[in-house]
């Protein structure tokens, strides 16, 4: 696993008026997208600030470099056994939104036993931690925490 992946959305407050409408979601305030990819110790692997227009996480998406890190051999080696089979494509832990790419990883939504139970808990705890680093940068960096100023 590379880490997890998530996009989280930070109100703009100041945002200038002719923009408000590229950077808005419906009625709701303007916004800016960063998606993000991080691991167990914090690490940002891979940090996107989606250009106006990204409505949601699938959009950013599309506009990333995220699989770059990949394709051109600069992410982490990862290796990993499943049913006595070892795998070397490096995966990321997602929530619901994205798409069932081989590369993206949700969590079981059928549980059928207590050790399915258990594995999906342990691997629902792994992908919060992007969410822990949004927490930390806006913890630490008063420029994300706060509504973003022009």
């Amino acid at each position: 696993m590379v880490g997890s992946i998530d996009c989280m959305h930070w109100e703009w407050k100041n945002c200038p008026t002719p923009w408000k409408g590229q950077y808005s979601r419906g009625s709701r305030k303007p916004t800016i997208v960063l998606e993000a990819v991080a691991s167990q110790d914090l690490w940002i692997w891979h940090a996107f600030f989606g250009p106006p227009g990204t409505l949601n996480d699938i959009n950013v998406l599309e506009r990333s470099s995220v699989f770059d890190d990949i394709l051109e051999d600069r992410a982490p080696r990862v290796t990993y056994v499943v049913n006595g089979r070892q795998y070397n494509m490096a995966y990321y832990l997602t929530d619901g939104t994205y798409p069932n790419w081989a590369t993206f990883i949700q969590s079981i939504t059928l549980l059928r036993g207590r050790k399915a139970k258990l594995f999906a808990q342990f691997q629902e705890a792994c992908r919060k931690d992007v969410e822990r680093a949004f927490g930390v940068l806006q913890a630490r960096f008063a420029i994300v925490k706060n509504p973003a100023l022009f």
